[in-house]
This record gives structure tokens, sequence and C-alpha cells, in this order.
């Protein structure tokens, strides 16, 4: 560990602030896209391709991250957090000119390589300079920043699309992926062992893949990321169906409680261990899920979005911490890929789903809604399953 970047028991450094800034406005730059997209779709033909949206994005993703993992652990954190947002940039150059249908979602397929290689670096970058007993408080503050690019991208992007153009909010993603490349040319590296890139590197086996330490983790993110999947594929439709002008305003609510939970949350975890907030958050996402179902009214949706936020703001950092606790530090970057691998097919199944079942007939939105919320379920039941393990393990070691 680069010591340089790291003193004991602290976290609010030059180099925190830098990655947390990086990644508020990385998280902007992709996702002020996305309550535009499914409009945008449709506006050329392609309404039946809605569902692909965020599943293209989150496959090549998840393809990705065996790959950003390795490079991660070779080459560094900082190289491959620049990688991501290099990918951002182009692709919001290159929306106004791919304009068919094919081209648009070759684009989503490539812009999802955005993502499987800047959360990976960075969430190794973070666990790297920051203490072990902190690393929940860290993540949780790291993950608030993330969330703030969540909220402040949607609106951002509604805003721009109402007064200007879309080809003007491609162009807007790019400039804020732009900004998070320049702070990261300011970043000490702190992996200690360096490797010269070869394509050797790349050469991914099966023990590359998946970091079987973290499964447990990648298990939970799995079965509650799909509800995620779902939401980003259907509440822009939903929002418009309940007469909601701005399509981002169900994301900026939701971000703006995770935002306000998320440092407590963190604090939480590293006091309390990570499985008893994750089972609160988890049972609170429930609930979110049903009232957005059960929902008639934009107070009603909002007051949803409010409880959505609320619990991935639990859940989050402590999904974040409980994988790095688990991890081997010489193949942290294997293991925060293995979580986003999981992370990245739960969206992506989910908006799969979602678009499968949904094909444009609003009244079939509550029913995906309730189902995701069974899927929820089964991450709660796995988290009380693990607690229970827990206990008898303590119980047995007196």
């Amino acid at each position: 560990m680069d010591t340089s970047v790291n003193k004991p028991n602290s976290i609010y450094n030059v180099h925190f602030g830098l990655v947390c800034l990086s990644s508020l406005l990385f998280s902007a730059s992709f996702n002020m896209l996305i309550p535009e997209l499914p409009d945008y779709l449709s506006s050329m033909g392609g309404a039946e391709y809605k569902g692909l949206i965020v599943a293209l994005f989150t496959l090549t993703a998840g393809i990705s991250r065996p790959f950003s993992g390795r490079l991660t652990d070779t080459l560094g954190r900082v190289p491959v957090m620049a990688v991501g947002s290099i990918v951002c940039f182009v692709c919001g150059i290159l929306y106004p000119v791919l304009t068919t249908v094919s081209g648009f979602l070759f684009l989503r397929l490539i812009h999802g390589f955005s993502t499987g290689f800047k959360p990976t670096a960075t969430a190794a970058y973070v666990a790297d300079i920051i203490p072990r007993e902190r690393w929940g408080e860290a993540l949780g503050i790291h993950g608030l920043c993330f969330s703030t690019g969540m909220a402040i991208g949607p609106a951002i992007g509604s805003t721009i699309k109402l007064h200007f153009s879309m080809d003007m909010l491609f162009y807007a993603s790019s400039v804020f992926a732009l900004l998070s490349i320049v702070i990261l040319m300011n970043m000490k590296e702190t992996l200690k062992h360096k490797h010269r890139f070869s394509l050797h590197i790349l050469k991914i086996s099966r023990k590359d893949i998946i970091a079987i330490e973290v499964l447990p983790a990648a298990v939970v993110t799995f079965l509650s990321y799909m509800a995620y999947g779902v939401i980003l594929t259907l509440i822009p439709d939903w929002s418009h169906h309940l007469g909601i002008a701005n399509k981002g305003l169900f994301f900026m609510v939701f971000t703006i409680t995770s935002l306000l939970i998320r440092f407590g949350a963190g604090k939480a975890s590293d006091k309390y261990g990570r499985l008893k907030p994750m089972g609160i958050g988890l049972a609170i996402l429930i609930v979110s899920l049903g009232v957005i179902a059960f929902t008639e009214s934009v107070t009603g949706l909002l007051v949803g979005a409010a409880l959505y936020g609320i619990a991935t703001g639990i859940v989050s950092p402590a999904l974040n911490a409980w994988t790095v606790d688990m991890s081997f530090p010489e193949h942290r970057g294997k293991a925060m890929a293995t979580m986003y691998i999981a992370l990245e097919a739960g969206i992506g199944l989910g908006a799969l789903f979602a678009g499968w079942i949904y094909q444009d007939v609003i009244a079939k939105i509550p029913l995906i809604m309730y189902l995701s919320g069974g899927m929820t379920f089964l991450a709660l039941v796995y988290v009380a399953f693990r607690v229970k393990k827990m206990k008898l393990l303590l119980k047995g070691s007196h």
C-alpha cells in the first residue's frame, strides 16, 4: 500500500476527495441520458427494444469486469479508471452520428464498457487508501458522491432535452466524462507491484473471472439489483403515465434520500457489521417496490422513490464493504469485479425481464414491480440465513 496517500485512521484527504469528485462526474455523464433514451429510441422506430437500452449496457459492463479486475491488479487502479471515462466521452460524441436503431443499440453495447472499468478500479483504489476499520464509512461517502451524479444527471439531462435538443444532451454527457478524466490525471497510483501492458495480461482463464471468496456478497447483489434494472426501464414511462413532465424527477428524489442516509449507513456497517443493516435495507427496498406498484398518484410515486433511495443508501455501502472484507488484498480488483458482474447481471436481467413483459402496456407495470419485489425478498432470506449461520458459528466457538 502506498503510505504517501494513506494516513492512519484518516479518510478525508486530497486523493479520496479527487476520486469521489471524478466518480460524481462520471456517474452524471451516463445517468443524464437514462430518462430520455426510451423516447429517443421510440422516435427512431425501436420502441420494442426499450428493454435493451439498459440490458446491452450492462451486458458489456459485465463481460468487461474480469478484464478490468485483472488490469486493476496488474497495470494499476488509475489507468483502468481512465479507460472507463474515455469510453463515456467517445460514446457521447458518437450518439448524434449513429442515428439508426442498430447504431444506437451498438453504442449502448460499447457504452457499457465504461462502467465495466471505472467502478471496479475506483473501489479498489478507495480500499487501498482507507484504513480497514473505516471501509464502510469511506465506501458510503464515495457511494454518496456517485449517487449525487445519479441525482443531478437525470435532472440536468431532462432539462437540457426540454430546452435544447437530444444532440446537446449527448455532448453534455461527453463534457462531464472529459472532466472526470482531467481529475484522474492528478491522482497517485496505489498499486505497489505494477506490470507493463502486454497482450498476455488480457488472457483470461476461469479462475480470473470470479473471486470465490466474495460469492455471498455477489448473490445478494444479483438478487437485489434486478429491481434497479426494472426501474431504469419502466419508471420513465410510469412517470409520464402519472403526468410527470420531467422524467428525471423520480431518480432525483430516490438519489437525494440515498445521499442523506449513506453517510450514517456506512458508519453503521462498520459498527454493527454488514449483515444487519443490509437486512433492514432490503426490507425497505421490498416495501418501496410495493408502494411504486400500488400508487396511482405523483405523491405516491415520489414516496416510493424516497423509500427506494433510503433502501439503496443502506444496502449499497454494506455490500461494497462486505465484498472488500472477504477479498484478498492481492486480488481486490478481481473481488470488486465479481461483485459488479453480479450487479450488472441483476440489472441487465431485470431490464430484459421488464421489457419482455411490458411491451408498452402500462397496466403491466405494477405486476412487474411486485415480481421484482419477490426477487429482493429472496435476497433478504439469504441474508437472514447468513446471520443465523454466523450466530451458530459464534455460539459453537464459545
